[in-house]
């Protein structure tokens, strides 16, 4: 087991001995500590590798400006300006191999910047007095951190914080050593899905992906599965995507909680990448299960998923908003776009005969999809089901053509 190096980032003027106390866990562990101090007022104890001054210069700024700014928010987004630059530098020199941040709400407010500025792969903690809550929005979460409770951690010492901080200077170590970052020794398909109950296609697709040579990466269409695809999706790291389950751009359009967010089904189109889509589960907006119904949905058939879980069931007028979203989100791409339409349904539980079958709903949708798709995206209508082998062909189908091509490398 080779050590490796931590970087651990905190401010120091107030958290000095929290933070020692931490990097002291990971050196007992035998690995490695750089700090880094992302304090505006105060000094540590003893220096830092990195200092607030270098910190702040790093952002192009000074510590001398922050504290003439009279804005304590204003001078911490310097300070999370600066550690994001620095960290991601320091990380291509190869300086650390994993990060750990401490903090409240300020503290926690700069590590999602810092997280979000290093690659996927490379450990990620943040310990936090407001980890898991509503306070941290899903959208700041790179795809690959890891939170941690801090309790009882909000001034000092003792024995309840030392658990939350062992523990957490365990994990970073141990994640650092045990990590196998992503490769690039083949070309990376992303796909979503929700698994292969309601959408079935995976279970061909992936492997014959695969026997073609690619690597296949398939992300839960729940909200978070889908901010990390766009997340890639942005950064390019996808030669081609499969994204077949959009049901969270409905979700965003009839504001429910489980979003992927505003730019849900953009980010492929945004760095060229070629897409091809379907709309799979479009007829279902996802609401959390142990919450009340909202108002809004009294009267609309439900399916309960789990405790967590329920799905609420859109009407036709509901559903051409949702092939309208499509149309717009998708109107800007700048790479090929290829729409799968199966006219048999969209999900396992909208076939002939099954509990959320709509026929006029489904209509009210296809004709809606196809009226405002933009002239960019080419249509393809395919007399089957999603779940059908024939949508799985069809994909196939267009996947190699562009390969043929070169339009997918």
């Amino acid at each position: 087991m080779t050590d490796r190096t931590i970087l651990v980032i905190g401010t120091y003027d107030t958290k000095d001995d929290e933070l020692g106390f931490l990097a002291g866990v990971i050196r007992d562990q035998g690995g490695r500590v750089v700090t880094m101090d992302v304090s505006v007022l105060g000094d540590p104890s003893q220096q830092t590798d990195h200092s607030k001054h270098d910190v702040a210069q790093e952002a192009g700024s000074s510590i001398q400006e922050a504290i003439d700014s009279g804005d304590e928010n204003h001078a911490m987004q310097i300070m999370a300006r600066g550690a994001s630059l620095l960290a991601a530098r320091l990380y291509a020199e190869g300086q650390f191999d994993g990060v750990i941040v401490l903090g409240g709400t300020m503290g926690t407010d700069l590590a999602l910047d810092v997280c979000s500025a290093l690659p996927l792969g490379v450990p990620k903690y943040i310990v936090s007095t407001v980890s898991f809550s509503p306070l941290v929005p899903a959208e700041r979460l790179a795809a690959d951190t890891q939170m941690i409770l801090w309790a009882g951690g909000l001034y000092g010492l003792n024995s309840v914080c030392k658990a939350s901080l062992s523990q957490a200077a365990g994990a970073v170590l141990g994640a650092a050593r045990a990590v196998q970052k992503p490769t690039r020794d083949r070309p990376l398909i992303g796909m979503t899905s929700l698994g292969t109950s309601a959408l079935k296609y995976v279970v061909p697709l992936k492997p014959a992906l695969e026997a073609r040579g690619y690597e296949v990466a398939v992300f839960h269409a729940t909200g978070m599965g889908g901010r990390a695809f766009e997340n890639l999706a942005r950064q390019g790291a996808f030669a081609c995507v499969f994204d077949f389950c959009t049901q969270e751009l409905g979700n965003h359009e009839h504001g429910s909680s489980i979003s992927a967010g505003a730019d849900r089904l953009t980010n492929a189109g945004a760095s060229g990448t070629p897409q091809i889509v379907a709309p799979g589960c479009y007829d279902l907006v996802d609401i959390v299960g142990w919450q009340p119904v909202p108002e809004k949905w009294a009267g609309h058939l439900q399916h309960a998923h789990n405790r967590l879980l329920t799905s609420v069931v859109l009407n036709a007028q509901e559903r051409k908003a949702v092939a309208r979203a499509h149309a717009r989100q998708l109107a800007g791409a700048k790479g090929p776009v290829a729409m799968i339409l199966p006219q048999a349904g969209l999900g396992e539980w909208d076939r002939v005969g099954a509990d959320l079958h709509d026929r006029p709903g489904l209509d009210a949708f296809l004709a809606e999809i196809e009226a405002t798709l933009p002239g960019t995206v080419a249509l393809h209508r395919i007399d089957c089901h999603i779940n059908d082998p024939g949508f799985a062909d069809k994909a196939l189908q267009i996947f190699d053509a562009w390969r043929a091509e070169g339009t997918v490398p």
